[in-house]
């Protein structure tokens, strides 16, 4: 079977990238996934946010003792600078060496000229691609979305005119209408999109009366969303469509390629099952494409998209009404007791 699929402008032997997370900063844990059969890993994410914590406790690390004895203002020495993003590139650097297939760059940065300055390192480095984490945390009341959108537009512009490499966009889902997002980044000439981030959220301990932040693995449910947008966005945008969330086996591959997508991230499948998961998700797409006497995945990419379905209301609300409507027939699955 042909598994090879076009993303981002790269040649990939199989639809199936590890999506950034803090396993691929080992890299042990790089070769083994590479060995497993991943297409391409997306390196963790360079978060300027991160940067600038780091920055802040050095500095005060460096300044609490400052001027305790009159004939000393400092115990460091003056040319002790900043490291910004350097040790990340080190790293990231050492990545690249590491593997032969693409190492696609991750970049969440806060201000405009970051954004374009760390999208440029990153490229210097060696990144195949880059993948843009645009996501907005609403603390005002008085923000319009509209303003979002606007200055997320001017991101991809300003990265996209800085960088000769192909970009990407990772979104959440949380826009008023992300079929217009979509459509207005996709005239902003983005390679691709990934739908959709896995955004942390806080939860409470009851017991403690505390706010923990507890870690957020995917589960199975959670690849219905992004199949839904896949299936509407195939043929109606120029960018690749990569689908990220509830990916664990090549059954949920094979879904997502049939609504339209070019390529898969996976991240939870490995953190659960570890990088051999990979190779059963490849076997398993063969064998299915076997059966169904398929050779490679542009014979049935799509064919299960809003644009090529024969039911048109199966992407609609109507799917949901026809749900109510045959909703006794649950107790035949679930008998009350």
């Amino acid at each position: 079977m042909d598994l090879s699929t076009k993303y981002l402008g790269l040649e990939l032997k199989n639809p199936v990238i590890v999506g950034a997370s803090n396993l691929v900063t080992d890299l042990k844990m790089l070769k083994r996934l590479e060995e497993a059969g991943a297409a391409a890993i997306v390196y963790k994410s360079l978060f300027e946010e991160q940067i600038q914590l780091e920055n802040l406790e050095m500095d005060q690390g460096m300044t609490d003792y400052n001027e305790r004895h009159a004939e000393m203002t400092s115990l460091f020495p003056n040319d002790v600078y900043e490291s910004g993003p350097e040790e990340f590139l080190m790293h990231f650097k050492d990545a690249r060496k590491a593997i032969d297939i693409p190492l696609i760059a991750s970049l969440n940065a806060v201000f405009d000229d970051t954004w374009t300055e760390y999208a440029k390192k990153l490229e210097e480095a060696g990144a195949d691609a880059l993948e843009l984490n645009l996501y907005n945390n609403p603390k005002e009341f008085e923000m319009e979305g509209r303003s979002i959108l606007n200055a997320e537009l001017d991101i991809i512009e300003r990265v996209k005119a800085a960088v000769n490499i192909p970009v990407s966009v990772k979104l959440s889902p949380f826009y008023t209408n992300p079929l217009y997002t979509f459509n207005e980044m996709d005239k902003k000439g983005v390679n691709g999109f990934v739908l959709f981030n896995k955004l942390f959220q806080p939860d409470i301990n009851v017991d403690l009366e505390e706010m923990h932040f507890p870690y957020n693995l995917s589960t199975e449910f959670d690849a219905r969303l992004p199949l839904r947008y896949v299936g509407i966005l195939f043929g109606e945008i120029e960018a690749d469509i990569c689908a990220n969330r509830g990916i664990f086996t090549g059954e949920d591959v094979i879904k997502m390629i049939l609504s339209g997508a070019n390529a898969v991230q996976v991240v939870s499948a490995v953190y659960k099952h570890g990088p051999q998961q990979i190779t059963k998700m490849l076997e398993d797409m063969e064998i299915w494409m076997a059966n169904k006497q398929y050779t490679k995945l542009d014979e049935f990419r799509g064919n299960l998209s809003k644009k090529n379905i024969k039911d048109p209301f199966a992407y609609r609300r109507a799917q949901y009404v026809d749900i109510l409507m045959k909703s006794s027939e649950i107790f035949k699955k679930y008998p009350m007791h």
